[in-house]
């Protein structure tokens, strides 16, 4: 998974707002991760791929191009390109900078 920045503290000087793209390619996914000081709004700008989250990382969610998600600050979350294009996501957040909890025993590890 690869993230750009495009709206950040150091890029823009932004002092509450935080916003990148994310790029997943076919049967990839982050780690499972959570963010200690942000909330995160996602859109899905294109491909179809699974949002698990939850507690216990047992909730999957179906999700392809134009959904939005919300990501309360402390969720864990993965996101899983189960298509066969990459998985494009916007990301912004309530903050200029994230801090990024990884969780890599939890969730997918097959990707």
């Amino acid at each position: 998974m690869t993230r750009l920045a495009g709206v950040s503290e150091q890029l823009s000087n932004a002092t509450n707002i935080h916003m990148a793209i994310a790029n997943i390619p076919t049967e990839r996914c982050s780690t499972t991760h959570y963010h200690t000081n942000c909330e995160s709004a996602i859109y899905v700008l294109s491909g179809t791929g699974l949002f698990i989250h939850g507690k216990n990382m047992q909730i999957e969610d179906e999700i392809s191009a134009g959904d939005f998600i919300f990501v309360p600050e402390g969720a864990l979350h993965q996101p899983v390109n189960t298509g066969d294009t990459e998985l494009t996501l916007i990301v912004a957040r309530n903050t200029s900078t994230e801090i990024v909890e990884e969780k890599p025993s939890l969730g997918r590890k097959d990707c």
